[in-house]
C-alpha cells in the first residue's frame, strides 16, 4: 500500500544534460502562446525518445533540428513523448523547438495565475514555479538537475509598466507593432533551476535605488509594488533590503568570524557612505571611500550579488510569502514593506524574507538540491543565515528567544506538532505534493538540525564548511551527503551517523537528567539518559548545560555530545551550584525532563543569564501552577506565581533585552492527562492572568505607561524599530493581564489604546482583547473596525486573523458575517490562511464545540477544491485527537470522515492522504466514530 504519490526512487538520474533554454512567450488576457528551443546533449547511450513535463498545455508544434521526431501528449499524465527516428547519438547536442499554449488560472497558485489587474483593467500575471510549475508554461524537464541557462522573449500588451523575467534585460524595451512590445532577458551566469523560472507583466509602483559595496562596485535594487503604494514606505523597504544585501556580504562567508571588529566599522562606514551620497556631500564622499579602501584589504568579505538588478516584487496572491527566483523574489504584497497597517510580527516577517530570498541566490540558486527531499537542504541553511541576521538587529536573547516560542507553541509549535499524527521526518520517506514539504519540520525542526552541526563544529568551523560547500558544488546540485561530508571535513567530525536519525526519523530525544553532589569532593555529577527515536535508534546532539550560584554568576559551562543512551558529566572541584541551566540556548532540539525544587526554577526565573534558561524556568513554573489549577479548579492562584509575573514585567533590562514576548504563559502542561484539553487549559491560563492583574493593577498600569513613553533613536532604522516592538510587547503584556479582569475600568483602558494607538500592533492588540470582553459596545467596534479594516489588504488581512483566534461565544456567528462580506475573497491565500487556518487552530473552539466542528467541516470541504496547501496546513488541527477529552474524539473523527467521503483521491491527493494518515494516527476516535456511524471506507481500501 502506497502512503505517498512520490518516492525517492521517482527521481533518477535524467537521460540528457540541458544546456540552454531560448523562450518567448506572447502574452494576452487568457493566453499565452510559447515558444521553445531546448537545447540539451545525450549522455554516454544513444537517445530514441524524451519524455518532458507538459502539464495542461495546448501541444501545438513539435521538432528537432537534423532530426526527425514524432510527439505524443498524455495529457493525464502530464508527459510529452518525443521519438527520434533514428536515436540521437551518444555526446551529441541538440535542438528541440515546441510550440504550445498555457493558460492562467485564477485559483491554482502555480505556473502562470492572475494576481489582480492594472488601473486600465488589463489583468496582472505572474508565475510561481516551486516545485514543478515550469511545465505549467512549457514542455521541460521539470527537475532540480536540469539547471540551464536561458534567453527570454516576452511579448505583451504597452499597457503593462513592467515585464519581467530572469536575468539581466538584454537592451531596452521596444515596440512590436500596434500595443505590443517586447523585452528580453538573458539569464546565462548561473545555471538556473526550472522551478527558480519567473514571469511577470502587470502594472506596478517601481522604486529604484543603487547598491554600492564597499569596494564602489554597483547594482541597482527594485521593488515592485502594488499602484497607489506609499512610496516612503517603499523606499524604507529598499533600505532594509539594502542593510541585508551588505549584511550579507560581510557577516557571512568563510572568514565571517575574523576581524570582526573591522567589519563592523566597514558597516558603519557604508552608511555614512551612503547618506553623503544621497546629500551631495562629496568631501564626505571620498573620505569614507578612501577608508573602506584601507580596511577592506583586511577583510574576505563573503557573497556579493552577480547580476545587474535584484528586485523585489509585491504578489497579493500566493501559498507562500516569499519565492527567491533568481533575481526576481515575489513576496506577499502584505508584507514587502512597512506599511503603516502592517504589526510588528508582519514588519519582522518582512525583515526576515528579505534577507532570506536574496541569499537563496547563493544557497539554493548557485548551489541547489537535487530532489524535493532536498528541499529542506536549501532552506535549512538559508533560514539558519536568516536567524543570525534577524540577531544581529534585534538582539541575540530576543531573536533566540523568539525561535524557542515557536519551537514550544503548543498549539502549533514544531515540536508539539512533530509528534503529532501528521508529522513527517525532515527527509521524509515519501510526499504527495512539494508544498507537502514545506512545513515547520522544513523551516524550524531543519533549521535546528543545522544550528546543532554549528554547536558542535564550532561557528567558525562551520562557516568554513559551508564556504567549502558553496564552492565545490557552485552551479551544480547537491545531497544532503554532500553537505555532511564538506562539514566532517573541516571539522574531522562524524556526523553520518547523526544525520542519518535526525533527518530520517520524526519526533526528537527527551533527556532525564540527575544531579548530584558530593561537599567533600567538591564534585558534582549529572546523570542523563536519552529516549530513543520512534525507529529505535539513538540521537546524538550537544548538551550545553551550567552549574550557577545565587547571584546567577556561573560556576562551570560545559558542552558535551550526547550520543549513548545515558552517561554522566564530572566536574571536580566546583561549588554546590545553587540551581542548574539545562539546554542552554536550547542546544539541541528536544526535551529535558529534570525537576528541581521550586525554589531553584524561582531564583533561575530571576536570575539566569541564559536568557533561554531563564525562560524555561519561568514556564516551568507556569506549567506547575497550571497544573495543579486543572487538577483543582477550585483552587486560588499562587500568590508566588503571581509576584514573579508581575516582577519580570517590572524588570527594565529583562524587557529591554528580550521583549514582552518573555511573558509569553502557554495553555500548556506536560501531563498527557490535560496536555490537549484546550478549553481547560485556556480557562487556567486566563486564570493566572486576571489573579495577576487584581493584585498588582498599579504595578501594571506603571509598566504600561512607562512602555509607552517615546524612546531616542539613532542607531539606524531597524535597530529602532527592534526596540520599538520589544517595548510594545511589554505594554501589551501588560494590557492583556489587566484584561483578564473584565472591568469597566478596563474596558476603557483598552478601548482608549484601541481608538489612541498609533502603531497598528497596539491597535489590534486591544481590539482582541475588546473582542473577548463584556464590554457593552464590543459589537459596534467589531463591526467598525471590520469596515475600516476591509479598505486595506494589509489590515484585513490581519483583522481576520485576530477575530478567527479569539474566544468569544458568537465567534462562528461572527466568522459567518465576514465570510459572507463582499470583502472576503476565498480564492486569495493570505485571507484563507488568516481565516481558516487561525480558526482551525483554535481548537478551543474548532475542535471542542458542535458549531465549531460543523463550520470547520464546512470550510474544509470548500476549501479543499480551491487550494491543496491552505486546507493541508489547516489540517494540522486534528494531530491530536486521540489525546482529547473522550467526548470530543469521535465528532472530531467525523469531521475527517465528512472530507474524505466528500474528495476525490486523484484530484485532491495532498487533502486526502493528509487526511487519512490523521485517523489513522487516531485509532481510538475512529473506533469510537465506527462503533457509532460504522466503518469510515477511506481507511478499509488501498491508497491512492
Amino acid at each position: 500500500m502506497r502512503l505517498f504519490r512520490y518516492y525517492p526512487e521517482d527521481f533518477g538520474a535524467l537521460t540528457v544534460k540541458v544546456v540552454h533554454m531560448d523562450l518567448t512567450f506572447d502574452v494576452y488576457d487568457d493566453h499565452t502562446r510559447v515558444v521553445s528551443a531546448l537545447t540539451a546533449e545525450t549522455l554516454d547511450a544513444p537517445l530514441a525518445s524524451l519524455a518532458l513535463n507538459a502539464r495542461d498545455l495546448d501541444i501545438l508544434e513539435v521538432a528537432c533540428d537534423g532530426h526527425a521526431v514524432a510527439s505524443t501528449y498524455n495529457r493525464g499524465a502530464a508527459t510529452l513523448t518525443v521519438t527520434f527516428d533514428p536515436p540521437v547519438p551518444p555526446r551529441t547536442r541538440f535542438t528541440l523547438n515546441t510550440e504550445t499554449i498555457c493558460r492562467p488560472s485564477s485559483h491554482v497558485l502555480e505556473g502562470l495565475y492572475y494576481d489582480g489587474s492594472c488601473p486600465a483593467g488589463s489583468p496582472v500575471q505572474i508565475t510561481q514555479c516551486q516545485q514543478w510549475g515550469f511545465q505549467r508554461l512549457v514542455p521541460c524537464l521539470d527537475d532540480m538537475t536540469a539547471k540551464c541557462t536561458y534567453t527570454t522573449a516576452i511579448i505583451a500588451d504597452d499597457g503593462y509598466t513592467n515585464i519581467l523575467s530572469n536575468g539581466d534585460p538584454g537592451g531596452p524595451r521596444y515596440s512590436l507593432g500596434p500595443g505590443r512590445s517586447v523585452q528580453e532577458y538573458r539569464n546565462t551566469t548561473t545555471p538556473m533551476a526550472p522551478y527558480l523560472f519567473f514571469l511577470g507583466v502587470g502594472c506596478y509602483d517601481t522604486c529604484r535605488r543603487e547598491f554600492e559595496y564597499p569596494d564602489g562596485r554597483t547594482f541597482t535594487l527594485e521593488l515592485l509594488a502594488k499602484p497607489g503604494s506609499d512610496p516612503t514606505a517603499a523606499e524604507r523597504a529598499l533600505e532594509i533590503l539594502a542593510d541585508a544585501v551588505m549584511w550579507v556580504h560581510l557577516f557571512t562567508g568563510p572568514e565571517q568570524y575574523r576581524n570582526r571588529e573591522t567589519r563592523q566599522e566597514i558597516w558603519r562606514l557604508t552608511r555614512v557612505r551612503d547618506a553623503a551620497k544621497r546629500t551631495g556631500d562629496q568631501k564626505t564622499l571620498a573620505g569614507t571611500r578612501e577608508a573602506l579602501t584601507g580596511l577592506l584589504a583586511t577583510v574576505t568579505p563573503g557573497y556579493a550579488y552577480t547580476g545587474s538588478v535584484y528586485r523585489e516584487i509585491a504578489m497579493q496572491n500566493s501559498d507562500f510569502g516569499g519565492m527567491e527566483n533568481v533575481g526576481n523574489t515575489t513576496i506577499a504584497a502584505n508584507r514587502i514593506m512597512p506599511y503603516p497597517e502592517a504589526t510588528d510580527p508582519a514588519f519582522e516577517y518582512m525583515v526576515r524574507v528579505k534577507v532570506h530570498e536574496y541569499y537563496h541566490n547563493l544557497n539554493g540558486s548557485e548551489v541547489t538540491g537535487r530532489s524535493p527531499f532536498e528541499i529542506w537542504l536549501n532552506e535549512a541553511v538559508t533560514v539558519h543565515i536568516e536567524n543570525q541576521h534577524h540577531a544581529f538587529f534585534f538582539g541575540e536573547a530576543y531573536s533566540r528567544l523568539q525561535t524557542v516560542l515557536d519551537l514550544l507553541d503548543p498549539g502549533a509549535g514544531t515540536l508539539v506538532l512533530d509528534r503529532g499524527a501528521g508529522s513527517m521526518p525532515i527527509e521524509p520517506d515519501g510526499f504527495d505534493d512539494p508544498n507537502d514539504l514545506i512545513t515547520g519540520v522544513t523551516y524550524v525542526k531543519a533549521p535546528e538540525f543545522v544550528r546543532m552541526i554549528e554547536t558542535l563544529t564550532g561557528k567558525e568551523t562551520f562557516a568554513e564548511g559551508l564556504a567549502l560547500y558553496h564552492d565545490r558544488f557552485r552551479h551544480a546540485n547537491a545531497s544532503r551527503d554532500d553537505w555532511i561530508r564538506c562539514m566532517e571535513e573541516v571539522s574531522g567530525e562524524d556526523f553520518s551517523r547523526m544525520a542519518a536519525v535526525w533527518l530520517k526519523e520524526k519526533e526528537y530525544p527527551v533527556v532525564t537528567v540527575t544531579p548530584s553532589y558530593e561537599p567533600a569532593a567538591r564534585r558534582f555529577t549529572l546523570t542523563y539518559r536519552q529516549s530513543r527515536s520512534p525507529g529505535g535508534r539513538l540521537w546524538e546532539f550537544p548538551f550545553r548545560f551550567a552549574l550557577v550560584d545565587a547571584d546567577g554568576q556561573e560556576i562551570a559551562e560545559r558542552i558535551i555530545r550526547v550520543k549513548d543512551e545515558e552517561g554522566e558529566v564530572v566536574l571536580d572541584g566546583v561549588d554546590r551550584p545553587a540551581y542548574l541551566s539545562l539546554n542552554r540556548g536550547h542546544s539541541f532540539y528536544g526535551k529535558v525532563v529534570y525537576r528541581p525544587p521550586e525554589d531553584e526554577l524561582y531564583l533561575q526565573a530571576m536570575k539566569d543569564a541564559d536568557i533561554v534558561g531563564r525562560f524555561t524556568a519561568f514556564n516551568a513554573l507556569a506549567g506547575r501552577e497550571m497544573l495543579r489549577l486543572l487538577e483543582d479548579p477550585d483552587a486560588a492562584v499562587s500568590g508566588r506565581i503571581i509576584d514573579l509575573c508581575a516582577g519580570l514585567l517590572a524588570d527594565d533590562h529583562l524587557m529591554e533585552e528580550a521583549g514582552g514576548q518573555f511573558l509569553t504563559i502557554f495553555p500548556a502542561v506536560d501531563d498527557e492527562r490535560f496536555a490537549h484539553h484546550y478549553r481547560a487549559l485556556y480557562d487556567a491560563r486566563k486564570k493566572i492572568l486576571a489573579a495577576v492583574g487584581a493584585r498588582h493593577t498599579d504595578t501594571l498600569l506603571s509598566v504600561y505607561r512607562r512602555a509607552a513613553a517615546r524612546v531616542r533613536g539613532g542607531a539606524g532604522y531597524l535597530e529602532d524599530e527592534a526596540r520599538a516592538i520589544r517595548r510594545r510587547q511589554r505594554r501589551n503584556a501588560c494590557l492583556e493581564i489587566l484584561a483578564a479582569c473584565d472591568t469597566p475600568e478596563v474596558h476603557r483602558l483598552i478601548a482608549g489604546q484601541f481608538r489612541e494607538a498609533a502603531a497598528a500592533t497596539d491597535r489590534l492588540a486591544a481590539f482582541g482583547l475588546i473582542l473577548e470582553s463584556s464590554a457593552p459596545e464590543r459589537l459596534d467596534i467589531l463591526r467598525a473596525f471590520c469596515a475600516e479594516s476591509a479598505k486595506s489588504p494589509v489590515a484585513w488581512e490581519s483583522f481576520l486573523a485576530v477575530v478567527a483566534g479569539s474566544d468569544c461565544d458568537d465567534l462562528v456567528e461572527i466568522l459567518r458575517r465576514i465570510e459572507s462580506s463582499p470583502a472576503f475573497t476565498v480564492e486569495q491565500a493570505g485571507e484563507q490562511r488568516a481565516l481558516y487556518g487561525r480558526f482551525a487552530l483554535n481548537r478551543k473552539r474548532s475542535l471542542e464545540t458542535e458549531e465549531g466542528r460543523a463550520y470547520l467541516a464546512e470550510v474544509l470541504r470548500r476549501l479543499a477544491r480551491v487550494n491543496e496547501y491552505s486546507t493541508v496546513r489547516a489540517l494540522d488541527a486534528f494531530a491530536f485527537i486521540d489525546a482529547m477529552e473522550p467526548r470530543h474524539r469521535a465528532p472530531a473523527a467525523g469531521v475527517l470522515a465528512d472530507l474524505l467521503a466528500s474528495l476525490d483521491p486523484d484530484a485532491h491527493p495532498a487533502v486526502y492522504n493528509n487526511a487519512r494518515r490523521f485517523l489513522l494516527g487516531a485509532p481510538a476516535a475512529v473506533r469510537a466514530y465506527e462503533a457509532e456511524h460504522g466503518a469510515i471506507p477511506a481507511l478499509r481500501g488501498p491508497a491512492p
